[in-house]
């Protein structure tokens, strides 16, 4: 079941946003290597980088369930999951350089982040009709694993 929901416009620059613990501290992982650019997800302590297509304001809707929600992999162009640890029990969706969009207070544990992304074969530059779903439930800790890779067609 689904205990809360938001639809936003995210400034994604540098072409990340976060989703993280604040209680532990508001720092981004910088160590990117091309497997975290391939993947569109980089995780660091306590924090979720996600990985949008373009360097500008992106819509993104964020769901926060109390189990793991069905995924129709056929909807989406790209979809990948993480482990995010919330010892705090709080959970911020924060923009790179912007600041902080939204707070949840959520049971203190783990918790399982899935970025799904469509439209990607629309952006180009800094327009797009791309969109971003991050569900986010309760669950053990695990590797990053890549459920639908998307890779952009050659250009011409």
């Amino acid at each position: 079941m689904r205990q809360h929901h938001l639809k936003a416009d995210i400034f994604a620059d540098y072409f990340q946003f976060y989703l993280w613990d604040p209680a532990q501290g508001r720092q981004a992982p910088a160590d990117y290597v091309d497997e975290d650019i391939e993947r569109r997800i980089k995780t660091g302590p306590h924090v979720v980088v996600i990985c949008p297509d373009r360097n500008f304001t992106v819509p993104v809707e964020i769901e926060i369930h109390d189990a793991e929600p069905a995924c129709n992999v056929q909807e989406w162009d790209h979809i990948v999951e993480a482990s995010l640890h919330l010892p705090s029990g709080q959970l911020e969706l924060h923009e790179c350089t912007g600041g902080p969009v939204a707070d949840w207070a959520v049971e203190p544990g783990w918790y399982r982040v899935r970025s799904l992304h469509g439209g990607l074969g629309t952006v180009d530059n800094l327009e797009g009709r791309d969109t971003y779903l991050i569900a986010v439930w309760p669950a053990p800790p695990t590797q990053v694993r890549v459920l639908k890779q998307w890779t952009a067609p050659p250009q011409p």
